[in-house]
């Protein structure tokens, strides 16, 4: 896809996102997530933009504090080793205390969809400058982010906003994948997966066979892994979200039902270009491993890239399993300028920027996160 299609394919979709929830409570379909969403225009199109005004306890997906005090922690706790973790809850219950008291979480978040991972449009028709003066003048007390950056495929992005004056904060590991084709005639976990899709005994639900009745479903689905095994601070997602992107095109499911007709798993792709990522994941936690529910989700998503010829950013999050599918891991980062804030705000962002990038991208690399 050139970069006049990139462009015009991604302003239909934030203007499809901006009309379902501009000037609308994010917390009526996504139950914790408070924020405003509002939009910023720029050369490559409306960017939709999330207004966070430090309300405790919503979705990391808008709350830095949520990200790096209480996720982290969860995080920490569960994947460092125990010599690590007395250590890293100090830092994190500091970090926390610290975050909350800069006004840090006082936070306008630029390019976020309320999804785990945002894609970006082509940087060429962008001024990163000229938007970030603007986005200052329009939010004076409040911290600007760019989520979801990458030095794999956007590391134009990075460099630009550093260049404006934003400082990166490592956020999470991520694993992508830019040619599965090739991989799958390789790594022999990802071809034994590709064949489950054709093996596995349950019946194959596409994108155009999802009923109205599913969507509730999905949303158990996805709350039963990302909130109930992952983490509560995860979004939310409810099925009024799932039917309306749906419905606007935003979302793809493909899931497998079993003999009764209910579903048992499902994936929802949101592509943007030729990348897609896979935000929607869920299964029936309840039933027997070797039926292979996950990896059957996760197949579907490794073939439509195969099939349309995209690359897939996986996100984060069962690294292991990623890896073994030959996933290249990558460390994602935030690009967050405060140059127009306090003193004690920008020293904060400047903390966090630093122990981030010199212990905590570390730290996921060491650990293989």
């Amino acid at each position: 896809m050139n970069a006049r299609a990139a462009h015009a394919d991604f302003a239909t979709q934030a203007s499809t996102f901006a009309a379902l929830h501009a000037g609308r409570p994010t917390a009526a379909m996504v139950s914790n997530l408070h924020v405003r969403v509002e939009t910023l225009h720029t050369g490559a199109g409306t960017l939709p933009v999330s207004v966070h005004d430090g309300r405790q306890g919503d979705a990391w997906v808008c709350s830095p504090r949520t990200t790096y005090a209480d996720c982290a922690g969860e995080e920490s706790a569960r994947y460092l080793p125990a010599s690590l973790r007395d250590g890293a809850h100090w830092l994190l219950s500091t970090l926390g205390g610290g975050l909350a008291l800069s006004g840090l979480d006082n936070a306008v978040a630029i390019n976020n969809w309320l999804l785990s991972t945002n894609l970006y449009p082509p940087l060429d028709a962008v001024d990163p400058a000229s938007m970030i003066e603007e986005a200052v003048a329009r939010w004076p007390r409040h911290t600007l982010w760019f989520r979801s950056l990458n030095e794999h495929h956007n590391g134009d992005w990075l460099d630009a906003l550093r260049a404006a004056g934003c400082l990166p904060v490592a956020s999470r590991q991520v694993y992508l994948y830019d040619d599965i084709a090739s991989l799958a005639s390789r790594r022999r976990d990802l071809k034994r997966d590709l064949s489950l899709l054709l093996r596995t005994p349950l019946r194959h639900c596409r994108d155009d066979e999802v009923t109205e009745h599913d969507y509730t479903r999905i949303a158990e689905l996805y709350a039963l892994l990302y909130i109930g095994k992952y983490s509560r601070h995860n979004p939310l997602y409810g099925k009024d979200f799932l039917r309306a992107w749906h419905h606007a095109g935003l979302l793809s499911f493909e899931g497998f039902r079993d003999d009764d007709g209910r579903l048992v798993c499902v994936i929802g792709l949101f592509r943007q270009g030729c990348t897609v990522t896979a935000p929607i994941v869920g299964y029936d936690t309840a039933m027997p491993q070797r039926m292979g529910l996950y990896r059957l989700a996760m197949a579907c998503a490794y073939r439509a890239c195969i099939e349309n010829g995209w690359r897939l950013n996986f996100s984060a999050g069962a690294a292991d399993f990623k890896r073994l599918r030959g996933g290249t891991p990558s460390i994602e980062y935030s690009a967050v300028y405060a140059r127009h804030l306090p003193r004690g705000t920008r020293l904060t962002v400047a903390a966090l920027s630093a122990i981030t990038c010199h212990i905590g991208a570390p730290l996921l690399r060491r650990y293989r996160l």
